[in-house]
């Protein structure tokens, strides 16, 4: 079981390696990469854009090229699906640049190992200082070593979201209210 946890954390480092160029070239940033056993398997790239919000599109583009180097390279012996996705607004943390960015926001934390008689963390987050990660938890901050979490994502509030919506860089369209009241006039006179 161990020897198979290994080679696959082997495995997600060299199709890091392989992916992460064409992310950054697309101008995009590789948030995780994760192989998972299955019938398929599936390769799991989460992305993010570096400069606002990811679409659809995007996530199509992402997935075009990645595939074609993928197919070139051939780096998965066994069948595999292919899964592009966004982090999402309730977002894997998984770099040290994340738990900064998103200081002042819940998050749960899992451990590898018992810190205090415990895995699981659930606060506010309050940064890195050095190569910990802090978090405000109800006795105190405590810090933990980055390299000890095995999991890290932020807990979906009400305050994440209009975050999330006020860094929206994307163009909204403006609603024409005459449309509306044209729509509801038109099914008025239906109803008649």
């Amino acid at each position: 079981m161990i020897n198979n946890l290994i080679a696959k954390s082997y495995t997600d480092k060299k199709l890091a390696e392989l992916v992460k160029p064409i992310l950054e070239d697309l101008g995009f940033e590789m948030v995780r990469i994760r192989l998972s056993s299955g019938d398929p398997d599936t390769l799991q790239i989460m992305a993010d854009r570096l400069n606002g919000q990811i679409m659809v599109d995007d996530l199509a583009n992402i997935s075009t090229s990645i595939g074609t180097i993928l197919d070139v390279e051939d780096p998965i012996a066994e069948n595999y699906t292919l899964e592009i996705s966004s982090p999402g607004i309730d977002r894997p943390l998984t770099r040290k640049k994340d738990f900064n960015n998103y200081q002042g926001f819940e998050a749960k934390l899992e451990t590898t190992e018992l810190i205090d008689g415990r895995r699981r963390f659930k606060g506010i987050l309050a940064g890195i200082c050095k190569d910990e990660v802090l978090i405000n938890l109800e006795e105190g901050t405590v810090g933990l070593k980055f390299n000890w979490l095995s999991d890290a994502r932020l807990v979906l509030s009400d305050d994440l979201i209009k975050q999330m919506l006020r860094k929206k860089n994307t163009k909204t369209t403006i609603l024409n209210e005459e449309n509306f009241d044209e729509i509801e006039t038109q099914l008025e006179s239906n109803e008649d």
